[in-house]
């Protein structure tokens, strides 16, 4: 009982913080940094990276591309450097995917492990705030609605797993997850799309109904990264900062393996429109 009690107060608090930092953009991006350089030093330990390199490159990545127009008093660049960011993460994320299926464990020779965290984890926080920026203005109703698709992903790929899963999705990797939970969190996913849809007036449904399905996909895969790095580590959780949850890297890897996808697909659906 008193585990339960510790794991949702924990839990509230992460949410209370979250919810409370999208009322301002600069809490946001504060907010973020911080949970950057967390879930970086969890990393970190999880490949045994011993170095500070990722958290100097995390650092100014992170505040360039957040301030590029301050700095430089101007945005010209600025949606090409993204788009080079942008691809070069994309195609990092798919060589994860790829190692998860054809690897028995992923390779971490030194460069690949600056890699990793460069173009896998911190680009990823980059893409959440301009993703809080779409339209080129704040707007983190966006943000708000992603985090609701990732919580209803996750609370019903557990509650219909845990009942009524029978089929192993990636046993060697993570045994209790199972197809029946994934299934069961990418319907739900696209249910709670309609109900997002009718509270913000940002996206319609057609699109919140895309990143649903984008969420569960990419969000599952980020996560099964996660339990394969994990695994080869020889550790349970990522860290220990939430207690009864683990590391802030396990609550936000599949947002943070998804992030990229999204913000690709929000960038072509402003192109089309």
């Amino acid at each position: 009982m008193k585990e339960i009690f510790i794991r949702s107060l924990s839990g509230l608090f992460y949410i209370l913080l979250l919810l409370l930092s999208l009322k301002f953009q600069v809490a946001l991006i504060i907010l973020f940094y911080i949970f950057g350089m967390v879930c970086l030093l969890e990393l970190n330990r999880l490949i045994n990276l011993k170095s500070f390199i990722p958290y100097i490159i995390f650092t100014i990545l992170y505040f360039v591309f957040g301030y590029w127009q301050l700095l430089l008093n101007s945005t010209m660049g600025l949606d090409e450097a993204t788009q080079i960011l942008m691809v070069i993460s994309i195609f990092v994320n798919l060589f994860l995917i790829k190692d998860l299926f054809s690897q028995k464990v992923i390779p971490l020779f030194s460069s690949k492990r600056f890699i990793i965290t460069t173009f896998y984890l911190s680009s990823s926080f980059i893409f959440l705030i301009l993703i809080a920026n779409y339209f080129n203005e704040f707007n983190p109703n966006i943000l708000l609605g992603l985090f609701i698709l990732i919580w209803t992903n996750d609370t019903f790929a557990f509650l219909i797993g845990k009942n009524f899963g029978k089929q192993k999705l990636f046993e060697k990797i993570s045994p209790k997850k199972t197809v029946e939970g994934f299934l069961g969190g990418l319907f739900f996913s696209c249910v709670a799309s309609y109900f997002i849809t009718t509270f913000t007036a940002v996206l319609n449904f057609t699109n919140w109904l895309f990143l649903g399905i984008i969420i569960s996909v990419f969000g599952t895969l980020g996560d099964l990264v996660e339990s394969k790095l994990k695994r080869q580590a020889g550790v349970k959780d990522s860290g220990a900062i939430m207690p009864g949850h683990g590391g802030l890297l396990d609550r936000l890897d599949s947002i943070i393996f998804a992030a990229p996808f999204i913000y690709l697909f929000l960038r072509v659906l402003q192109y089309v429109s």
